[in-house]
């Protein structure tokens, strides 16, 4: 059997497989319903939208649109249980702002406030509690968000893993986005807005487990003033936008192009990743494009304007790797494809089980 024989006999069972509508059957929950693979989306789609759904929640983007007397908001939410809650690059206290504040710029939105609610373990030290609440302070005002109200519950020791984390984002709706998750275009240019898989690296290094040594730090920033010069640069011409948190740059292009009925073609060889990173994911069997980013944007942006976008991109601080990585193909639709480094085409699925967990 030739190569591209094989290639399109593996396409057609993802696609058979994919066209089956999706179903919650596990018995139990697993730490890979939460990672951003396959196992979430069975749980998304299977069990959470048939059973809340509505128009917004449909659309299944990083934040729900609402109308208040015509003024357009954006909300959304987020939990983060992240393990060790300091890390080289962040703590959890940043992520808990960067987190909410990234799901509303990437939405169109420019962020205006959250609210924060914290669980925290008996027996936290007083000193971590301190340091996480002034990172969260630290962050909020270089995001030029409030935190505008918050709730704190306590649990008994052994049942949080030191503290969890919960925000809620509010901001309003730019003039210059035109944004849907099915709005991907044949033809559309896929940019990200830099190296990949930092905070993923960072995360799993920090926790001692592998003896490896590397200077990886976490990329946990604010998104907007990325969102924002993309919009002055491209306007209408940005289709859609995503943060790449969990599951990575791989999970977002496979979100967006079944949501869309579009494929997706990346070039791995344009993909920005630190030599750090690409050591530590092949030293450890990991695709660095399904590692998770906290300060990451992957962005669809017309042909005409791509160039514009990218320029202004690259003039972001923090974005001065980002690449013009690939494009929206009519075909097959639903499906990424990689054209490989070493001259190959492979198919570029969701994850499977959950190689880095408590991530985010």
């Amino acid at each position: 059997m030739s190569g591209a024989t094989r290639q399109q006999r593996i396409v057609a069972i993802v696609q058979r497989t994919r066209a089956r509508p999706a179903r919650f059957r596990d018995e139990r929950i697993t730490m890979a319903h939460g990672a951003g693979g396959k196992a979430s989306q069975s749980l998304i789609e299977g069990l959470l939208l048939p059973a809340l759904r509505n128009d917004a929640l449909a659309a299944l983007g990083d934040a729900g649109t609402v109308a208040v007397d015509g003024v357009r908001l954006a909300l959304s939410t987020d939990s983060f249980v992240v393990t060790p809650i300091r890390f080289p690059g962040g703590s959890i206290g940043e992520l808990a702002v960067n987190g909410t504040v990234n799901d509303l710029a990437v939405s169109g939105a420019r962020p205006l406030a959250l609210t924060l609610s914290l669980v925290l373990e008996e027996g936290l030290p007083a000193d971590e509690l301190r340091a996480e609440i002034d990172a969260i302070a630290l962050a909020a005002r270089a995001a030029g968000v409030q935190v505008i109200a918050g709730d704190t519950k306590v649990v008994e020791r052994g049942h949080a893993d030191r503290m969890y984390a919960c925000t809620t984002g509010v901001g309003v709706l730019d003039p210059r986005a035109e944004l849907s998750t099915s709005a991907l275009r044949p033809g559309d240019r896929i940019l990200v807005s830099g190296a990949i898989g930092e905070h993923g690296m960072a995360i799993m290094l920090a926790r001692d487990e592998f003896s490896l040594e590397a200077d990886i730090r976490s990329d946990t920033r604010s998104l907007w003033p990325a969102v924002d010069a993309l919009l002055d640069a491209a306007g209408a011409g940005v289709h859609c936008m995503r943060d790449a948190t969990r599951g990575g740059v791989a999970s977002a292009l496979n979100e967006l192009a079944r949501a869309s009925g579009v494929a997706a073609l990346v070039r791995e060889s344009e993909v920005p990743v630190q030599a750090a990173v690409a050591g530590a994911c092949e030293l450890l069997g990991i695709d660095p494009l399904y590692v998770a980013n906290e300060g990451k944007l992957v962005a669809f942006v017309e042909p005409s304007r791509a160039h514009a976008a990218l320029d202004a991109l690259r003039a972001v601080p923090g974005c001065e790797l980002a690449a013009d990585i690939g494009e929206v193909l009519a075909e097959p639709p639903g499906m990424v494809l990689v054209d490989t480094a070493f001259g190959g085409r492979r198919v570029m699925d969701l994850l499977a089980g959950d190689p880095l967990p408590r991530i985010c």
